[in-house]
């Protein structure tokens, strides 16, 4: 009897963050698409913190919103409470996070891919991977699933996140799984292995959750949310939210002391996990080694949900044993008494160097194969849901003969993020800061959707609901431009009067009361451009400068051996990149300008 047979123009692996959003993203552009998890239960599950957004994260949040993406509206949805940080900073700094009820979120990301065309949700686990030979070329043909069935499509995307082989550990105690309660997936990465991928081994971590109920709140710090919440997803006007507050206690020295004197039964220093763990994240246990002069580490006490007694400890991330994760709570003012519902655990997966992909996140090996999210060696949903958004827009167009969305280093946080992982590849769980993105005063969060949303209307990302809002907003800012240029007071427009560090909008609308007319939204946006147009313009012009090298092409199989004045090191570095610019080409790390003027030299056919 012949295997039951599946046709779509696009397959995606995994129903993580990466895996939602790559799905919606190709399917809103036309593909028809199939979304396989192993477990429909968990499609958009927090594995880890309830919480969505932060430094950096927040951008990439916004980011993908103005593309038509689901986490901006999910948590708007179902958060609980919302902060902007760095208020006390510039714009450029600004970044918004939201504790989300981590259970409705789930189940908001699972109703909107429920709900979306084109889009079919299946229970499925995939065994294999389907090639075949194209001349030269190896072509991705679909997968395998478990029960003699195969699923065909030109293009698959993988968003495996944590469970490609994956080991938890738990003091002594290993469990194969990528999540608690859950197993691991070993045939993909022998189908990849057999590709020709190489494969690597990267470790995270989650905390202990306690139960809210034995806690004593007197002995922590309050924090609550803002008294203003701001949207996600610029289709919010405004948040109507019952906030729960979050808590603040601290590490002690003895709680230290503690750490130090078991550190032989902690996978980390027992030699039991050899793969390294994301620095910006370390667990406990680094923290009390690598910061010995610190007496005290800050710990965040957040709700997993409105109707649960479960709280997540952010800030102590541990794979220590039981016995001592129960010692730990008992020397943590205002834990004392707390009972752990579930104990903390590191996971050691596989995962793919990101430099065998294209900056489309297409696999450099396979053609029409994709990688988004942690199989890239990234960390953090919102890291992932914007590569997935990536991949799967591209994926979708692939099979429709267009040309990949690449987004530029000035045009987005992912943009950035792209380039980093194919252009530099990783050396340990890569996560987003402001700090990476040397154009961030031009990529900022309230800007996202005047930055990417005219992109995306055009590849078919966003919908005309959306577009319209934003050419709303864009007739409102020049309404607002107009009226400031038009109106004089001390001898100068109100535009110039507004670069004043000490006038406000209020002072402006008592000259020309008309401007009490324009949004909150729309003033923003007025106040930013103008207060900080000459920060811009110098960003601008940094942009202008790049544009000679990120306008180089170089072809796809372009010989950097055939170079003779080309020192070794690069030949070998630009080979196995195979950068696509020369603005990529002069990232990679131990290109010089000189190598850069070689090849700009052989591209132009100078010698």
């Amino acid at each position: 009897m012949n295997p039951c047979e599946y046709d779509y123009d696009v397959l995606v692996i995994g129903a993580g963050h990466a895996g939602t959003e790559a799905a919606l993203a190709a399917a809103r552009i036309g593909a028809k698409v199939a979304l396989l998890t192993t477990n429909l239960d968990t499609v958009g599950q927090m594995s880890c913190n309830p919480a969505i957004g932060g430094i950096a994260k927040g951008q990439i949040v916004r980011e993908i919103d103005a593309l038509g993406g689901a986490m901006g509206q999910a948590i708007d949805a179902t958060g609980i409470q919302f902060r902007l940080l760095n208020r006390r900073k510039g714009p450029a700094m600004h970044s918004p996070r939201a504790q989300a009820d981590k259970k409705l979120y789930q189940h908001e990301i699972k109703r909107i891919v429920e709900e979306q065309p084109n889009l079919d949700l299946r229970q499925e686990i995939v065994e294999d991977i389907l090639t075949e030979q194209s001349g030269e070329r190896t072509r991705v043909v679909g997968v395998q699933v478990k029960g003699d069935a195969k699923y065909k499509a030109p293009a698959v995307i993988l968003t495996t996140g944590t469970f490609l082989q994956a080991l938890m550990h738990t003091g002594e105690s290993k469990i194969a799984g990528g999540r608690a309660g859950e197993g691991t997936t070993a045939g993909i990465s022998g189908a990849l292995t057999r590709l020709g991928f190489r494969l690597e081994r990267f470790k995270t971590g989650t905390p202990p959750r306690l139960n809210g109920r034995t806690i004593d709140y007197k002995r922590t710090e309050l924090q609550p949310g803002d008294d203003d919440p701001q949207p996600f997803s610029y289709m919010s006007d405004a948040l109507d939210v019952e906030q729960i507050p979050c808590w603040i206690t601290y590490t002690n020295e003895a709680v230290h002391e503690l750490i130090r004197s078991n550190l032989a039964r902690a996978p980390m220093y027992s030699g039991q996990i050899r793969s390294s763990g994301p620095r910006y994240c370390p667990s406990i246990e680094d923290k009390v080694v690598r910061f010995a002069d610190k007496d005290q580490h800050q710990l965040f006490l957040e709700p997993e949900g409105r109707n649960t007694y479960e709280v997540y400890v952010n800030g102590i991330s541990t794979s220590l044993p039981r016995d001592v994760q129960d010692a730990i709570f008992k020397l943590i003012p205002g834990l004392e008494n707390a009972q752990i519902m579930r104990y903390g655990y590191a996971v050691e997966y596989d995962f793919s160097p990101p430099d065998q992909l294209w900056p489309s996140l297409e696999t450099k090996n396979v053609c029409g194969l994709y990688f988004a999210g942690q199989i890239n060696g990234t960390t953090g949903y919102e890291e992932a849901g914007a590569q997935g958004l990536i991949a799967g827009a591209n994926a979708a167009r692939q099979v429709a003969g267009n040309e990949p969305l690449i987004l530029n280093r000035d045009q987005a946080y992912t943009g950035v993020l792209v380039d980093d992982l194919v252009t530099c590849g990783v050396d340990e769980p890569y996560r987003m800061f402001t700090s990476r993105a040397e154009y961030r005063l031009l990529l900022r969060q309230d800007n996202a959707d005047r930055r990417l949303t005219p992109l995306g209307h055009e590849v078919g990302l966003v919908s005309e609901h959306r577009w319209q809002r934003l050419q709303s907003k864009e007739a409102e800012i020049a309404h607002a431009c107009e009226l400031l240029e038009t109106h004089r007071t001390e001898g100068v427009t109100l535009t110039k009067y507004l670069r004043r560090p000490e006038v406000t909008w209020d002072e402006l609308c008592s000259l020309q009361p008309q401007l009490r007319s324009i949004s909150a939204e729309a003033t923003q946006q007025v106040l930013y451009d103008v207060k900080y147009s000459g920060y811009v313009a110098r960003q601008e012009q940094q942009v202008e400068r790049q544009k000679r090298l990120v306008s180089k092409r170089i072809p796809e199989t372009f010989d950097f051996g055939s170079i003779g004045q080309l020192r070794m090191e690069a030949k070998e570095k630009l080979t196995r990149v195979r950068p696509i610019s020369l603005a990529q080409a002069s990232r990679i790390s131990g290109i010089t300008p000189a190598d850069i003027a070689l090849l700009l030299a052989h591209l132009e056919g100078r010698r």
